[in-house]
């Protein structure tokens, strides 16, 4: 299964960019206004219109996808629910490759030749709202957003409609992904054969690292197996969500926040990947990295996981999901291969410290002057509550909603269920959570007894929905550890220097790193790294963060 496979199995828990933005909306065509001029609806946010009304949009083209039901974006199971439903027309108006799709808005942007509708993301957003280029949505979202979907959107504490927020106006509609973080996942069946534990420390992970490398765990007889497979991702920032095959959770040990704004000394904002403390998990990871106890090919194999993929590998750092990516394509070669998730290894405060990444990262906006703006906002709502009815194909103009504690709560309301102690239809009213009442309704087909222990042998392998629920409970059970520490950025704002330096700035910094992990640059050029930084951008963009805090 490759990893794009599963950005869309994972629709209802993974956030993911690239999923909302082939969604987005096309350029507006001529007379379109005029012909949805028509009173809306009552306030129903499942309303029907009396009359027609168009939706122009764009498409972004995924040439590796291919359609399960042999569909089409013009013609699509959900184009037609749509117009049945709501007696909305979608329209295309052209399309490009998923990877030219950026350059093609920010295109349309500039010229103002905008669709009726688009998904953006925050750079974006604000170029439009500097240019008044998009309608003010406050009193459609307030009246037409489902109320399922404003659960999702206060289920952030404010930190989701304080993006979409100006002079007071919602001039936007934000997306909220299922919070998520990075966690160890490990062949405990290394662990059993070697007679190890899984790692609660730094030290404990280097000395795991080291037996899986010189122990032979796989019994083949070769020196041939990986301590800790990773990748270039590194860690995430506070601009997008948590990566796979990463070092999040070593840096965070060292109580280092890369890509964060934290607080310094003096109470101001600093950029966490300029801290001390960065440069000592730098130093670790460094020593790692020379004792061959990280995958000596970072950066040169072709995707990460194909160590764990071809059983090579004993550990990596991914989300919840790792039931769904890669590890299904790892138990094809190997059924018996008993990977478990933790909340490991802890920090010197006891504590696995986790990174809150920023919920929203894109945003639903309507051109300015569009006669209907509440009609995107129902076509969503529809696509939130039917997405268990229709599936995920072709969801045109969508933004992306999950509750923030999604992928904790439905693996709480199964494991109730599993109990006896609940029943699948006592969750009815919980709409929000679209895969729920899917999840308790098949749970017991894919857990076998005992349910209370997660190896790998006590499930249901062949069962369709066995990803999910493996995700959900091997994966999903870390939000409840106890030791789970959230450090959140200061700021999670996009600044307007940020705009045209941030991509450089990142680019610096990455390969800096990358560098002094792999040995091609010593240590202290992470000095001359900060100094860089800072002339190249940083300070004006830190000083801009220190004013959107005030």
């Amino acid at each position: 299964m490759s990893k794009q496979t599963v950005m869309v199995l994972l629709a209802a828990s993974m956030v993911t960019v690239t999923a909302c933005s082939s969604t987005s909306g096309g350029p507006s065509a001529t007379g379109s206004t005029a012909a949805n001029s028509q009173p809306a609806v009552a306030a129903d946010p499942f309303g029907k219109y009396e009359k027609p009304v168009t939706l122009n949009i764009a498409y972004s083209v995924d040439p590796s996808f291919k359609s399960s039901k042999g569909e089409t974006p013009e013609n699509n199971v959900w184009n037609k629910a749509i117009k049945e439903s709501l007696n909305i027309d979608l329209k295309i108006a052209w399309q490009v490759a998923k990877t030219n799709f950026d350059q093609k808005m920010n295109l349309a942007i500039a010229s103002n030749d905008l669709p009726d509708a688009m998904v953006v993301n925050q750079v974006q957003l604000n170029q439009m709202m500097k240019a008044g280029e998009i309608e003010d949505l406050t009193d459609a979202y307030n009246k037409f957003a489902s109320p399922a979907v404003k659960r999702i959107v206060e289920s952030t504490d404010g930190l989701a409609k304080s993006q979409v927020t100006f002079d007071g106006k919602i001039m936007a509609v934000p997306s909220v992904t299922a919070e998520d973080f990075s966690w160890l996942w490990i062949r405990k069946d290394w662990l059993d054969k070697l007679g190890l534990q899984p790692p609660k420390t730094i030290e404990d992970l280097e000395k795991v690292a080291k037996a899986f490398v010189e122990q032979d765990p796989d019994g083949n007889g070769k020196a041939d197996t990986i301590g800790l497979a990773a990748g270039t991702g590194l860690y995430n920032d506070f601009t997008q969500g948590p990566p796979n095959f990463d070092f999040t959770a070593i840096f965070s040990a060292y109580n280092a926040y890369p890509g964060f704004w934290v607080k310094g000394a003096d109470g101001k904002p600093v950029y966490g990947s300029t801290m001390p403390e960065a440069k000592k998990a730098l130093a670790k990871l460094r020593d790692m990295y020379a004792k061959g106890l990280i995958d000596k090919e970072i950066g040169i194999r072709k995707t990460p996981e194909e160590v764990v993929i071809s059983g090579k590998a004993g550990m990596f750092f991914c989300g919840f999901y790792g039931g769904y990516w890669p590890l299904p394509s790892a138990w094809q070669n190997d059924p018996k291969a008993n990977w478990q998730a933790y909340a490991l290894p802890l920090g010197e405060n006891g504590k696995y410290n986790v990174m809150t990444t920023n919920p929203s990262n894109t945003f639903l906006v309507v051109r300015k002057g569009y006669a209907n703006p509440e009609a995107p906002i129902k076509i969503n709502n529809f696509y939130l509550r039917d997405e268990s009815k229709y599936g995920n194909e072709f969801m045109l103009i969508r933004n992306f909603f999950a509750p923030l504690d999604e992928i904790g709560f439905e693996m709480k309301a199964a494991k109730e269920v599993l109990a006896g102690a609940k029943k699948p239809e006592d969750y009815a009213d919980n709409t929000e959570y679209k895969l729920l009442k899917n999840t308790l309704e098949t749970i017991k087909n894919t857990k076998l007894q005992p349910y209370d222990n997660m190896d790998i042998q006590y499930w249901n392998m062949a069962d369709k929905d066995f990803m999910r629920s493996y995700s959900l409970f091997v994966g999903g059970r870390n939000h409840f550890d106890p030791n789970v520490n959230k450090i959140k950025s200061l700021s999670y704002t996009r600044t307007q220097t940020m705009e045209n330096k941030w991509t450089n700035l990142l680019k610096l910094e990455k390969e800096s790193f990358l560098k002094i992990i792999m040995g091609s640059a010593p240590l202290d050029s992470f000095d001359q790294f900060v100094k860089d930084w800072q002339k190249q951008g940083g300070d004006q963009v830190t000083k801009e963060i220190e004013q959107t805090m005030k």
